[in-house]
């Protein structure tokens, strides 16, 4: 191996985003063999490939121990997309965790237990911090609420789930449940919003949300009193269309930009692909869309997720022209390793090194975590040794890019000395 490539292969790399389950989730009901390989985001390149949903559900589902008849409704779609990122990173645990080269029923048959064993207190985090070599990960659980006694919490930090706000969907109910306020007009909306950070903020790591699946990303300033005659109809239960959802989400994401700021968290948005398959609006994701919030809010720290794909080139121009945008490539690299190898090195040549992260999974199982931080490390040494390649960087340049990209800038974008600090006096706190 080069220096290079050592180097991306034995340095710690931040993960800074995934949904991954609980440790007594993993521990209690975690994936079985097939699970733990097809229960990540390939399912949807194997129904892309001619699989039936049925199949796949009847694939994923561990409480079957027919593994023969579960792998059989999906064997010939596999064989489709195998070489697919998804594809890939399942391969890449069949021979990282259980030592297949190719994925048999007889093989499965012989790692049936080894699955089951593996899934001990404590191996989740052994798995992404000895394993994948990670620094911490950084969790988006889709939860409102933050509380400093998840465990582990030196190592798993969390995001504070802005998408209810966002998308113009939260339930009034619930936010008095959690925070004491009751919702009556936007003066009390904006108090219930105030208290979810002054309770939650000092633990959470950033603000997240995926409102891009719900809602699109173009945002507008609203005036309180539209806001005030859709949220009384909410509050009388009337329905309210999808232009009203949007007067009361755009109200509410620009209030979370405002509490960020004022927390120190950087804010986190899904911009570009949607997960799964069958239904994707495309004028929704460009994050070309976010431009009339970026330039609303020049103090907040926008971090635009999955490099907006395949709308690339417009997220490295928004970068280059706004000093409060940040790019992360966390599930880039399963979505499409290339495209987001040629990505990383159009990046080196447009926008400022000190604006781009290299990884997070996205994923919900701690062995497809560590395949998708192989990939990244793969395809970042790919990208950088073609720069090397082509003169365009020296190796030792290279290098301390990687070295930017896997810890440096994320270290300097995320108050992470801050948030173990607030998560260790709350739990010294009788």
């Amino acid at each position: 191996m080069t220096e290079l490539e050592t180097h991306i292969m034995e340095s710690r790399l931040v993960d800074t985003h995934e949904h991954l389950n609980k440790e007594q989730t993993y521990v209690e009901s975690g994936p079985d063999i097939l699970s733990d390989l097809f229960d990540n985001y390939v399912s949807a390149d194997l129904i892309g490939a001619g699989a039936t949903p049925e199949a796949v559900k009847f694939l994923e589902d561990s409480s079957n121990p027919d593994l023969e008849a579960r792998f059989a409704g999906v064997a010939e779609a596999w064989r489709h997309c195998r070489h697919t990122g998804y594809g890939e990173a399942v391969r890449l645990i069949a021979s990282q965790v259980y030592g297949m080269d190719e994925i048999t029923v007889e093989g499965l048959e012989a790692n049936r237990e080894k699955a089951i064993a593996l899934r001990q207190p404590g191996r989740r985090r052994e798995i992404l911090e000895s394993q994948a070599r990670l620094d911490h990960v950084q969790v988006d659980d889709f939860n409102w609420q933050r509380n400093p006694n998840e465990t582990d919490s030196d190592f798993f930090l969390y995001d504070l789930s802005w998408l209810p706000f966002c998308a113009g969907d939260f339930d009034p109910k619930r936010v008095y449940e959690v925070v004491g306020v009751d919702i009556k007009n936007v003066s009390t909306l904006d108090a219930a919003m105030s208290a979810f950070f002054d309770r939650f903020a000092p633990y959470a790591i950033a603000v997240k949300s995926q409102h891009a699946y719900q809602r699109t990303l173009r945002w507008e300033e609203r005036a309180a009193s539209d806001v005030e005659r859709v949220l009384q109809k909410r509050l009388a239960q009337q329905t309210t269309t999808a232009e009203e959802k949007l007067v009361i989400g755009d109200y509410c994401w620009a209030k979370g930009i405002e509490l960020a700021i004022e927390h120190n968290l950087p804010f986190k948005i899904h911009t570009g692909y949607y997960a799964g398959c069958g239904n994707m609006p495309v004028d929704r994701i460009p994050a070309g869309n976010l431009w009339a919030l970026l330039s609303r809010y020049p103090k907040a720290r926008f971090i635009l997720m999955h490099i907006a794909y395949p709308y690339s080139d417009e997220l490295i121009a928004l970068a280059k022209h706004y000093p409060n945008v940040w790019i992360d490539l966390c599930w880039a690299w399963s979505i499409n390793p290339f495209h987001a190898g040629d990505f990383l090195r159009r990046f080196i040549h447009a926008v400022p090194a000190n604006k781009l992260f290299a990884f997070g999974g996205d994923s919900f199982w701690p062995h497809a975590a560590l395949a998708y931080s192989i990939q990244a490390r793969q395809g970042l040494n790919r990208a950088l040794s073609g720069e090397v390649a082509d003169g365009l960087l020296t190796e030792r340049e290279a290098i301390a890019f990687a070295d930017s990209i896997m810890q440096g800038n994320q270290s300097k974008c995320f108050d992470v000395v801050g948030t173990r600090r607030a998560i260790i006096e709350a739990h010294a706190t009788p």
